[in-house]
């Protein structure tokens, strides 16, 4: 499988309102619940209005069009970084998953999925 990295710092946040954030940036993430509006991006595009808000994340793409019925493709990568002691943010569209790592851990887990044979862009 191939994985490719997300060019750029990344930040987890919550907002109080879905209008503080600019949804003309090129890449975000909206989570919206009856509980929260969780919300990622890059860094440098962080809402001012936050509520709570961790920076220092780097992440990745499962490269590919992933079907419904694929089973275990992130479990095997969660798996692979807990048995490393790196912890995950995973986000999941449509289309594919994305996996935050702490950006001190990055190199580190870039490196222990490539031994474990994924392809790293």
């Amino acid at each position: 499988m191939h994985l490719k990295k997300i060019p750029y710092d990344l930040t987890v946040c919550k907002v109080n309102d879905i209008h503080v954030i600019d949804l003309t940036k090129n890449f975000y993430f909206i989570g919206k619940t009856d509980e929260e509006i969780s919300f990622v991006c890059n860094t440098k595009d962080t809402p001012l209005q936050t509520i709570a808000r961790e920076d220092g994340w780097k992440g990745f793409r499962l490269e590919g069009i992933l079907e419904f019925s694929l089973i275990g493709i992130l479990s095997k990568i969660s798996n692979i970084l807990a048995d490393n002691q790196i912890s995950i943010f995973a986000l999941s569209t449509y289309n594919t998953d994305y996996v935050l790592v702490k950006a001190t851990d990055f190199d580190l887990a870039m490196q222990c999925l490539e031994e474990a044979g994924y392809s790293i862009e």
